[in-house]
């Protein structure tokens, strides 16, 4: 049986708070959780079981006592104030406590520049809120094989991991990290086709949205690979082969990289100014 961890979750938005829901619900991670919140309304709904929690609001000194102790400390708040939290809490911290950031854009060397603890770079996306997430790990200097082993525990908690250099994470952010909106930006534009074709709003969005639900599972439930799937969906001289044909000759393909590398440009650009901080 694998060792259980403390763990302290400072600031629980959507994307901390999902990992925080994953690390209760599996129930094998940690023995005991605190948690910081903005508010204490937030904190108090929190509460129960292993996560004892507090706000800022009410407790000026909240993330200091949340990190007392931990064994493993995941940063939830925003880029901006990464570098601040970090050297308000680094006196707080066991030289051991492993550090893993979820904000986007703050690199290694800056965490690294404010604390000397073990650091790890995790870019979850938001599908993480239901479990199926896809979140990227990238390991500063120092870090073991057993902090990494445990940062695994965690996100695998809401969906499957990949471990990368950290040349790597901001290249996995513009697949993963952004593809939610990609695949969303796909249903919006499939929904208005439908409903040029003079289905009314709900029909069309049943029609894209259980299409898109469905050909997911079916690619998830099954060994062949998509290309083999959407061969076996287009007929030769049918209606599916003239719309792919139409699909292909936009390049898709072309867009699609030069979409990822515009996300890639940004991320360097946003990285840039955190380390200008």
């Amino acid at each position: 049986m694998e060792t259980t961890v403390t763990l302290a979750f400072l600031g629980t938005g959507s994307m901390n708070g999902a990992i925080l829901q994953g690390i209760v619900r599996d129930g094998t991670v940690a023995g005991a959780v605190r948690a910081t919140t903005r508010t204490e309304a937030t904190a108090a709904a929190l509460a129960g079981g292993i996560v004892q929690a507090r706000s800022v609001e009410s407790d000026p000194q909240a993330n200091r006592w949340a990190v007392t102790g931990a064994d493993v400390v995941v940063l939830g708040v925003k880029p901006a104030g990464i570098t601040d939290l970090l050297a308000d809490i680094r006196d707080a911290l066991s030289p051991t406590t492993l550090i893993i950031s979820v904000a986007a854009g703050v690199t290694l060397d800056t965490m690294q520049s404010v604390v000397t603890n073990p650091v790890i770079r995790a870019m979850p996306n938001t599908p993480a809120l239901v479990g199926l997430g896809v979140t990227g790990l990238a390991a500063g200097a120092g870090v073991s094989a057993a902090d990494t082993a445990i940062a695994r525990r965690v996100f695998e908690t809401v969906g499957w991991v990949l471990e990368l250099p950290e040349s790597q994470i901001d290249a996995l952010s513009t697949i993963s990290g952004s593809g939610p909106a990609y695949v969303f930006h796909a249903i919006e534009q499939w929904t208005v086709a439908a409903q040029n074709m003079g289905f009314a709003r709900d029909d069309a969005r049943n029609l894209v949205e259980r299409t898109f639900i469905g050909a997911s599972a079916l690619l998830a439930e099954s060994d062949a690979e998509p290309a083999e799937l959407r061969r076996r969906v287009t007929s030769p001289k049918g209606t599916t082969e003239r719309a792919i044909a139409v699909l292909d000759q936009a390049q898709l393909d072309e867009v699609f990289t030069a979409a990822a590398r515009a996300a890639l440009a940004r991320a360097a650009e946003i990285a840039a100014e955190n380390s200008a901080r």
